[in-house]
């Protein structure tokens, strides 16, 4: 982090300057030795380094800008949020190495954001049983193989907010990367995930709490998303989208880009399916594509210890019904009543013991499955 009050309001206050980008930054920073003595010269000798003439950097300019500082850092000060300039140690290596990340970044939390493995996982807002479901079994088979993972999205509806929660349940670090300040939250609905992130985690903004919250940062927020990872995987897109762009910034970062294909004509899928015959997307339908893209050795797994019998602790009705729906994958009510040759009322009771014991899963439509 940055050393010294004075250099970190110098900092923030560089990051809200119209017309400074990171190549500026170091031009300047390169010819004046550090942000303090930046801060010393004169508007006109920023111009002259910079070889400008338009009056961007005038006296009223950075006032305005230092006074916005200020504010911040008492913010910052209050809330135990980690400001991080792109010179930090613990700026995002992988982010830095894009051409246009952010100079500054906001993050609350305990995670790494250098941790040794990380993907994003983006997609839909409108996600479906489809995706969701994949979303889970993919992070559950990825928490044990590679349990040293980080899961980055961005807090959004649908598939982001599932990628975050199935992350979390399976004691996977997940960072959030908001596309306004850190004193809010949208969609405020997703608050309870974003305070159990901070715990295996965190979040991640490049904008203060004074900035508006605008339409246009959710699109500019996904270069974070893209560029902070190993690779970007999207799960469901219609045929434009939010985790289409991620996609390309991922490809333009020379990352990794992986799809879920999905059926044809299928408008949640559509996107994901264009990404993979335009070769900018590999397919993957599990794991165990992923590490074998990435190249990733899975951990060693621990041998499980052989059960006498296939559903031990439960019931001989109970077992019953667990065989059925391990066959068939999901079973209507009144069909698996038939099928167990068992009375409704003692099916629907023994369906709600097993439920209570984390074994099948209700569904919409009276639909039962085991869960895995």
């Amino acid at each position: 982090m940055l050393s010294g009050t004075e250099t970190l309001r110098c900092a923030i206050a560089l990051s809200l300057m119209k017309g400074i980008n990171r190549p500026a930054v170091e031009h300047l920073l390169h010819r004046c030795g550090d942000l303090t003595a930046l801060f010393g010269e004169t508007p006109e000798s920023w111009r002259k380094i910079l070889g400008i003439t338009a009056p961007l950097f005038d006296a009223e300019v950075r006032q305005k800008a230092l006074a916005a500082a200020d504010a911040e850092m008492r913010f910052i000060d209050k809330e135990g949020i980690m400001p991080l300039f792109f010179t930090d140690s613990d700026y995002p290596a992988r982010l830095l190495e894009c051409p246009d990340a952010p100079l500054m970044l906001y993050f609350k939390g305990c995670g790494s954001l250098n941790p040794p493995r990380a993907i994003s996982i983006v997609g839909t807002r409108r996600a479906t049983r489809y995706g969701r479901d994949f979303c889970a079994a993919l992070l559950r088979d990825l928490a044990e193989s590679v349990p040293d993972l980080t899961i980055v999205s961005g807090m959004a509806y649908g598939i982001d907010i599932c990628a975050h929660r199935e992350a979390l349940k399976n004691g996977l670090s997940t960072i959030g990367v908001l596309a306004h300040g850190l004193h809010t939250l949208y969609p405020a609905v997703h608050r309870d995930t974003a305070r159990e992130a901070l715990g295996n985690g965190g979040l991640l903004t490049e904008y203060t709490t004074g900035q508006k919250i605008l339409k246009a940062n959710f699109v500019t927020r996904n270069r974070i998303v893209a560029g902070m990872t190993d690779a970007t995987l999207v799960v469901e897109s219609p045929a434009k989208g939010g985790a289409l762009i991620t996609a390309h910034l991922a490809r333009d970062y020379n990352r990794d880009v992986f799809a879920l294909p999905g059926n044809v004509g299928q408008e949640c899928s559509e996107g994901c399916n264009r990404l993979i015959r335009d070769n900018i997307a590999a397919l993957i339908t599990s794991a165990d594509d992923l590490l074998a893209a990435l190249r990733w050795e899975p951990a060693v797994r621990k041998e499980k210890a052989e059960q006498p019998s296939l559903f031990p602790d439960v019931t001989e009705q109970e077992a019953r019904l667990l065989q059925l729906l391990r066959d068939e994958g999901e079973m209507q009510i009144n069909r698996l009543t038939v099928a167990a040759d068992m009375p409704a009322s003692e099916t629907l009771a023994t369906l709600l013991e097993l439920e209570f014991k984390g074994l099948v899963q209700s569904l919409p439509g009276g639909l039962y499955r085991t869960v895995r």
